[in-house]
């Protein structure tokens, strides 16, 4: 599969072909507080679904510590304040996981050992896998993006495929990340997630950053950004923003983290740190109706937990009304 910027309408056009398909509806929205809800202009959203899932991971922490072994009669869903049922519910740390890679392979990514760091990155996840992850590889370089690896379990072929990586090419970054949600639909696993793998240096994209993030947001996944040191402190193109600060906002925006990654040993924490949250979430399910206009609505979990528990949780999603809201 390939994935051409030559516009940014023709990629906007696509993207909104999959979801007027019912494919995906649900972003996970934090840090609202640096995007507003506006879908850019030249995205029209079909509002001809099919009933869909909205999966909504939870983390809970007490005292720093994840809280394992809650039942689902411990937990509460609201949407827009009003009880939803709970109709999955998924726990464990041995539930599997669907993962894609998104691999920048610009011409930057070929400096300073970059691509050691990230094939290093991508091991992690794979050495301490389980048999039943998925994982899928994508790139992204000159302009194309690519699906090197579709989900699969075979570490011989997925280990091929990173030792191949050589970096060239311009950085269309936000042209690759708004194709996120078409690339994770073929995820099997209630736990999915994305790793983004980049420097940051977007010098060919035909979306804007936040143009870029509101796709994302359509996605069923959190993106975890891992940003390489590029050396480059601001966009030439938008000096408004420094490169951690769009790279931030694009993890937030899905509901993952952004990890900046100076020295190559600081990558082996980031990424045990992402293997953890993932292994300890708890996925809520919940059916929306797919006819209505989307809207964004807010999602509030409560957990029923003796002591102080920190939780964590996509804030909402971009989509149709709950299922149970509706009677439907």
């Amino acid at each position: 599969m390939r994935a051409r910027s030559s516009s940014g309408r023709r990629r906007i056009s696509v993207v909104t072909g999959l979801l007027s398909l019912g494919v995906l509806l649900a972003g996970i929205g934090h840090g609202q507080d640096l995007i507003d809800d506006e879908i850019p202009p030249g995205i029209v959203i079909n509002d001809s679904f099919s009933v869909e899932m909205v999966l909504t991971p939870v983390t809970v922490r007490s005292n720093g510590e994840f809280v394992a072994g809650l039942e689902d009669k411990r937990f509460t869903l609201f949407v827009d304040e009003r009880e939803i049922p709970i109709e999955s519910f998924e726990s464990g740390p041995t539930a599997p996981l669907s993962l894609i890679v998104l691999q920048d392979l610009s011409g930057s990514m070929g400096n300073l050992g970059k691509l050691d760091t990230s094939r290093r990155a991508i091991e992690h996840f794979f050495d301490r896998s389980l048999a039943a992850d998925e994982f899928a590889l994508a790139s992204f370089a000159g302009g194309t993006t690519e699906v090197e690896v579709p989900f699969t379990a075979d570490m011989e072929t997925l280990r091929e495929s990173i030792g191949l990586w050589q970096g060239w090419g311009t950085t269309a970054l936000y042209d690759a990340v708004a194709w996120l949600p078409q690339l994770s639909i073929a995820g099997r696993r209630a736990r999915r997630a994305a790793i983004l793998i980049t420097d940051g240096v977007d010098n060919d994209s035909a979306f804007l950053p936040k143009e870029a993030s509101e796709i994302v947001r359509q996605a069923k996944l959190p993106v975890y950004v891992l940003g390489l040191e590029s050396h480059v402190d601001r966009n030439p193109y938008d000096d408004t923003f420094r490169y951690d600060d769009l790279l931030r906002l694009l993890a937030r925006a899905s509901g993952g983290r952004y990890y900046s990654i100076h020295q190559a040993d600081e990558v082996d924490a980031a990424c045990a740190a992402i293997l953890s949250e993932l292994r300890h979430q708890y996925v809520l399910g919940f059916s929306v109706t797919g006819v209505e206009p989307e809207a964004y609505h807010d999602i509030r979990v409560e957990v029923r937990h003796r002591g102080q528990s920190r939780i964590e949780h996509r804030p909402g999603y971009q989509g149709s009304l709950p299922a149970a809201a509706t009677g439907q």
